[in-house]
């Protein structure tokens, strides 16, 4: 979707701007990516157990993670990105959010850093997806703009030198937007912060009542009942979150 541009500017070939619909540009931060900040340890700081990174990129988060003894797994749908990631010690696969993730319904949290929540142009439609991919006790960790920007979905584009990518949709959300987005998908906002010039939210699953029909994850035989003492034993561990990783990239 992205493409050849992303990939060049992942590997310091290129310097592509955003451009918007209405012809304005802002550049893409790819730098910002590879090394890891303030704002980034203050969301490190509140991931709880097993951490599904989405949109990893070149997998600074994942490894900030790992080092912290936090058992991470990164997903990008970048071929490139994924390579990137794991030269740097991450655990990464190439996958899309929105297709087959392995530990479905059995992490303890998700990660939507750097303007992921845009991801599809579409963030309702994502918190959903996020709010399947966690516990009923996970939470979701989001970047988020700061208070006062308006809530934006568009068509985008990558521009560097003559060359464009094609358009694909995106979205901004601003901190003081996320939490009814986010109870529509079934998320609580309990808390938000800014570190660093950057805005971040906290959700968390709200528990679905003690009657309600669960529906089995249809992920593949890696599911597992979703209660704590199951993703504890299947989840909780660095080692864990690497052999159900390795077993669906088998699989791919």
């Amino acid at each position: 979707m992205i493409g050849e541009l992303y990939e060049h500017a992942l590997a310091g070939r290129a310097r592509p701007e955003i451009e918007h619909a209405d012809g304005s540009r802002m550049p893409l931060t790819v730098d910002d990516w590879f090394h890891t900040s303030v704002g980034d340890r203050s969301i490190v700081d509140r991931c709880q157990g097993a951490t599904l990174d989405v949109g990893s990129g070149p997998g600074r988060l994942t490894v900030a993670l790992a080092e912290r003894g936090i058992p991470a797994l990164g997903i990008d749908i970048t071929p490139y990105a994924v390579h990137i990631a794991r030269a740097a010690g991450a655990l990464a696969l190439l996958r899309d959010v929105f297709g087959r993730v392995p530990g479905t319904g059995r992490w303890m949290t998700v990660l939507l850093a750097d303007g992921n929540i845009g991801i599809g142009g579409d963030p309702a439609a994502l918190l959903r997806r996020v709010s399947e991919l966690l516990t009923p006790m996970g939470q979701a960790l989001v970047e988020v703009q700061a208070p006062g920007k308006p809530l934006r979905k568009e068509q985008v584009r990558l521009r560097h030198a003559g060359l464009t990518s094609a358009w694909f949709p995106w979205a901004y959300v601003g901190a003081d937007q996320i939490g009814d987005i986010a109870e529509d998908a079934g998320l609580a906002p309990v808390e938000t912060w800014s570190a660093d010039g950057r805005w971040f939210a906290v959700l968390r699953k709200v528990p679905a009542p003690a009657d309600a029909d669960t529906e089995p994850s249809d992920d593949d035989d890696l599911a597992a009942p979703c209660d704590d003492r199951a993703t504890s034993a299947r989840l909780g561990s660095a080692a864990a979150v690497r052999e159900t990783a390795g077993a669906a990239e088998s699989e791919a």
